[in-house]
């Protein structure tokens, strides 16, 4: 059984390690300071949010969102930043069981939707995003500074 909830004090170390997965995976490299602000922010719970998916109650998935206004819907909107599973939990619903309960925190909050954006080439991820949410076929540009 797959229970979601806050991320526990208690949570920190597991946390990390799926966080630094999902960095790698990405193929990146942050600084400790990263993941330190990342969890002091969900700790706070104001800017930045988090939620953790446990099986046996053991945290095995993480999702890191955040709610910013939209110029083009009359409420704000959920950006799904970060979801991960660990590689022994996936296919058992984990990652789907994240976004649903994103998307029943932001509807909660009155958000007009829940986007995120994925890897083209990350095939296993967007067999279940195919499922779940509409790919409206938008190309993210970035300039970095």
């Amino acid at each position: 059984m797959i229970t979601i909830g806050p991320l526990e004090p208690e949570d920190r170390e597991t946390w990390e390690d799926l966080f630094r997965a999902y960095i790698a995976f990405y193929d990146r490299v942050s600084p400790q300071e990263v993941y330190d602000r990342a969890w002091r922010e969900f700790r706070e719970g104001e800017r930045m949010h988090a939620r953790g998916a446990r099986v046996d109650g053991h945290l095995v998935g993480i999702v890191h969102f955040l709610v910013h206004p939209s110029t083009s819907a009359l409420t704000d909107v959920c950006y799904l930043q970060d979801l991960f599973t660990a590689p022994e939990a996936r296919g058992k619903g984990v990652a789907r069981a994240l976004i649903d309960a994103v998307a029943d925190w932001a509807r909660a909050r009155d958000c007009d939707r829940v986007y995120w954006h994925t890897k083209e080439s990350n095939a296993t991820a967007r067999r279940l995003y195919d499922q779940v949410a509409v790919n409206r076929g938008f190309i993210q540009y970035q300039v970095p500074l």
